[in-house]
């Protein structure tokens, strides 16, 4: 058993091994009480006038109490995480860890200005940790790229791909859970799939390119496809043509 988790764990993908082996260290150390969650949450006043900047990363990184949601969070984390960085962008580790920094930006920046609203800020001003909505993001991603996989939720009823962040976000208001938490990762995660996947289709623009400073940070391997043996793409030169 021991040995099939470590096979699991190694074959994970460097951007979603380590973004799991964070989340899991930082919470199990806030559960012990080794870190404090005072030190991570998202504060913009500690972060401007007191220069923690780590907060900005570490908001992301604690997922609360080790319960039933923390293990639901680690896997989605794990799943759609993984289907992402193995699929939509193998051999672009560096566009995949682009997209989760556009996402926490966008994340951040949500509830920065929507803490700045009357009547909303109150409700923003709870949102210190988003780790869920960053994972919910992943997901919103992955069901758009994927839309007509059908799948089974608890086994009660089946639906496609498309519709899985809308089933998610049900559960979790059956639950009680904040609906907050899982509508900023649709958001974050429509604003990435509209710029990255429909606006360059309707313009032949990417606003979204990947800058070359991150892109030298990864070394992405290239995706051989490899072709079959003996196989023309062009007519034969007219010498074999008349060759008897």
């Amino acid at each position: 058993m021991a040995q099939a988790i470590e096979e699991w764990y190694k074959q994970m993908p460097v951007i979603t091994r380590s973004y799991l082996t964070a989340a899991v260290v930082i919470t199990i150390g806030c559960s012990l009480e080794i870190i404090s969650p005072y030190n991570l949450y998202l504060n913009p006043k500690l972060v401007v006038k007191h220069y923690q900047f780590w907060r900005l990363i570490t908001n992301f990184l604690y997922f609360r109490k080790m319960d039933l949601d923390f293990m639901f969070h680690m896997f989605f984390l794990a799943r759609y995480c993984k289907l992402l960085e193995e699929n939509s962008f193998r051999g672009r580790t560096a566009d995949f860890f682009y997209m989760l920094l556009f996402g926490a930006s966008v994340l951040t920046g949500i509830v920065l200005i929507g803490g700045m609203i009357p009547y909303l800020s109150a409700s923003f001003a709870r949102i210190i940790f988003l780790s869920n909505s960053l994972t919910f993001m992943m997901v919103y991603v992955w069901s758009k790229q994927n839309p007509f996989i059908h799948m089974s939720f608890l086994g009660l009823f089946t639906f496609t791909a498309a519709y899985l962040p809308w089933v998610l976000l049900g559960f979790s208001v059956l639950v009680g859970a904040s609906a907050w938490v899982d509508l900023l990762g649709m958001i974050a995660g429509h604003a990435y799939y509209f710029l990255e996947d429909v606006y360059p289709r309707m313009t032949g623009r990417r606003p979204l390119k990947t800058p070359s400073l991150i892109k030298a940070l990864f070394a992405d391997e290239d995706v051989v496809v490899a072709q079959p043996a003996n196989v023309r793409f062009a007519p034969p030169p007219a010498e074999e043509l008349h060759r008897d």
